[in-house]
């Protein structure tokens, strides 16, 4: 843009002040949303990111998992389903008919079983099979459009589904929003473990701590002889932890018991086992 351009934009602009300029045009409003971003996130005593370097891990499975085993504990929680191209959280936590609304002060979440606060971008598009189709920095964008708008209120645990991989939302979260630490998911296969390590490098790059690693799809029991098989292998996940440190949260098993439905039920296997591993992640947080 010209700087005769930027200057006639200037001089019409309705939110104009005596310190603006028109090379500084955009960095109020940024700053604006920072500011937003620091205070809704200030009401919020942890914040963890459940992350994956590969897709098909089960991650968005495990946040809804935690977020009922928390909630049940009796914290006060709330999801934002920052995966915007695939988001599940509403489906999986029972409430894919439900949408957000907002008034004056920003967005509403919606409300899933035992009181935990949602907020996705398909709570506010037509239908849960419509795409969105958009780039990374309109992903982004919205992503913290959430942080900033959405009326969390006071809450003891934030948990963010992030998108598999090191793209724009893991990257915009990672260093906008003041996060806790992070729950890494992996399944035992060797592509999953190698993708871990580059999200591994990635929190070590911008300062972000680990909380620990879950093992999801470990193995699954036959239901006649009860012999575990273990078809990605075993103890793969638990040799990647002693590699870099990281401390092993838990494993969680393939659940025959819950095939055909997603939606996380009560008494399931990954209830049982996210369970333990939220207990594990509240005792490293509290001690």
């Amino acid at each position: 843009m010209s700087s005769s351009t930027k200057s006639s934009a200037c001089e019409s602009c309705s939110s104009k002040t005596s310190t603006c300029s028109p090379d500084s045009c955009g960095n109020a409003e940024k700053n604006e949303q920072e500011l937003r971003i620091k205070n809704n996130m200030a009401r919020i005593k942890y914040r963890i990111a459940i992350v994956s370097g590969k897709g098909g891990v089960g991650k968005s499975t495990v946040t809804a998992g935690l977020a009922i085993a928390l909630a049940k504990s009796g914290y006060t929680v709330g999801v934002l389903d920052a995966d915007v191209s695939g988001p599940n959280m509403p489906h999986l936590l029972g409430i894919e008919d439900e949408k957000m609304t907002g008034d004056e002060n920003g967005f509403l979440p919606v409300e899933a079983p035992h009181g935990i606060e949602v907020a996705s971008v398909e709570s506010i598009i037509s239908a849960s099979d419509a795409p969105v189709v958009w780039r990374g920095p309109m992903r982004s964008s919205l992503v913290n459009q959430f942080l900033a708008d959405v009326q969390w209120g006071q809450l003891d645990f934030l948990l963010v589904d992030l998108p598999p991989g090191t793209g724009d939302e893991p990257l915009s979260i990672m260093q906008t929003m003041p996060l806790t630490g992070l729950v890494v998911v992996s399944t035992p296969s060797n592509l999953s473990l190698l993708d871990v390590s580059k999200i591994v490098n990635m929190a070590k790059m911008l300062n972000t701590r680990i909380l620990g690693v879950v093992e999801n799809m470990a193995y699954f029991e036959c239901p006649g002889c009860h012999e575990k098989v273990f078809p990605f292998g075993e103890d793969t996940v638990k040799r990647l932890c002693e590699k870099y440190g990281l401390d092993m949260l838990g494993s969680i098993p393939m659940d025959a018991s819950n095939r055909g439905s997603d939606v996380i039920t009560e008494g399931s296997g990954i209830e049982k086992y996210t369970g333990d591993i939220a207990r594990k992640i509240t005792g490293i947080l509290e001690r």
